[in-house]
């Protein structure tokens, strides 16, 4: 059952520089733009045969309750909220990826008569997501993203990548996550083309330039192709991590993420080069906290029995050069998602409401008038 109070603007509780919204019964707000999601690497329209924006029982986290007697929606949304859902090749460089997702946000546009887009992204999807603002951009000459959020997003590599490469290239990388993409989506997955992309320096001398760095200075999170861009930020540890990804650092390799550094000092993967104890919550598993802020860094407010929220940290500034975050942006853990990397998208065994967290972010990006 819906609450009865809808849209109401949210007062704030302000205790020393901090500014919380006081918790109201109300939908999360229409958007006045069209949210369009993009989802990470190995994923589609889903992930290891779960619905990739859905919750635990495979329910699209933005599907309205706009149908007589509907039962599987989010009663937390507006009814006549529009969104869409891309699928790229679930393994390639985000130059490919990104150039995938502009084109379909591009036929959705055409489709629907909308100007601009916000956009949600997951993991490799915030990452292909500035290439698609930059392509839109030059295609259409203007700015055609008003917001964009990424969750659990590698801006600056991952460890994780550059270990697969550097010990299964030959076998988990190229046999069977090729394999598995072109069952999936369709031919031309390009495993290594993937992981290479989220190593943060270029991985080998090939005569082609890979890696976050070069990405970042030609695809930046800055107001030349993202009106606004921001984080959510996630890190989890121990035996709270989903399981799978806790066998991964259990196994193969546990992430050091909250040391500063410009650039890869230890070699690692990512940007940065831990403080020396990788047995801390900086990590969710997959990518350190000291690559995952873009733009404004925001914190989710679970609230009891009424919506919940989302609202930005501006004491932690703006990150649009992604290859030069402050130290602050890099090793603070303030205000980031207890959660591991998957758990946002409903991958279970969890306890997370992905219904909520997606309405909150819809709620935030229509109170910035997106």
């Amino acid at each position: 059952m819906k609450p009865m109070l809808k849209a109401v603007p949210a007062a704030l509780v302000c205790a020393s520089l901090v500014c919380a919204p006081v918790a109201q019964a109300r939908d999360a707000d229409k958007t006045k733009y069209p949210i369009v999601f993009a989802h990470g690497m190995a994923g589609f329209n889903n992930i290891l045969g779960l619905d990739y924006w859905g919750d635990d029982f495979g329910t699209y986290v933005l599907d309205p309750c706009d149908k007589f007697l509907e039962i599987a929606c989010n009663g937390d949304i507006n009814d006549n909220q529009q969104s869409y859902v891309s699928a790229v090749q679930p393994f390639h460089s985000s130059e490919v990826r990104g150039k995938q997702l502009a084109d379909n946000i591009e036929s959705y546009m055409a489709t629907t008569g909308n100007r601009y887009v916000n956009l949600v992204s997951h993991s490799q999807g915030g990452v292909d997501s500035r290439k698609a603002a930059r392509v839109l951009y030059e295609r259409k000459g203007y700015r055609v993203v008003k917001t964009h959020v990424s969750v659990s997003s590698p801006h600056r590599g991952s460890p994780v990548a550059k270990f697969i490469l550097d010990n299964f290239r030959d076998s988990i990388v190229e046999v069977l996550a090729n394999f598995y993409g072109n069952v999936v989506y369709a031919a031309g997955n390009d495993a290594v083309a993937g992981a290479k992309q989220l190593v943060y320096d270029d991985y080998e001398a090939d005569g082609v330039t890979t890696g976050m760095k070069a990405f970042n200075q030609n695809y930046p999170a800055s107001g030349a192709y993202i009106e606004h861009a921001a984080s959510v930020m996630t890190a989890q540890s121990g035996l709270n991590v989903n399981p799978a990804l806790w066998l991964v650092s259990e196994g193969l390799f546990n992430i050091d993420g909250n040391g500063y550094c410009l650039d890869d000092c230890n070699n690692d993967g990512a940007a940065g080069q831990g403080d020396g104890d990788a047995n801390q919550r900086d990590d969710d598993g997959l990518v350190g906290i000291n690559s995952q802020q873009q733009g404004e860094r925001l914190q989710y407010y679970e609230h009891w029995g009424s919506l919940d929220s989302i609202y930005a940290q501006p004491a932690f500034g703006y990150v649009s050069d992604l290859n030069r975050p402050s130290e602050l942006q890099s090793t603070s853990l303030a205000y980031v998602l207890n959660q591991d990397h998957i758990d946002v998208i409903g991958v279970g065994p969890d306890t997370f409401d992905e219904m909520e967290f997606y309405a909150a972010i819809t709620d935030y990006i229509a109170d910035r008038g997106h």
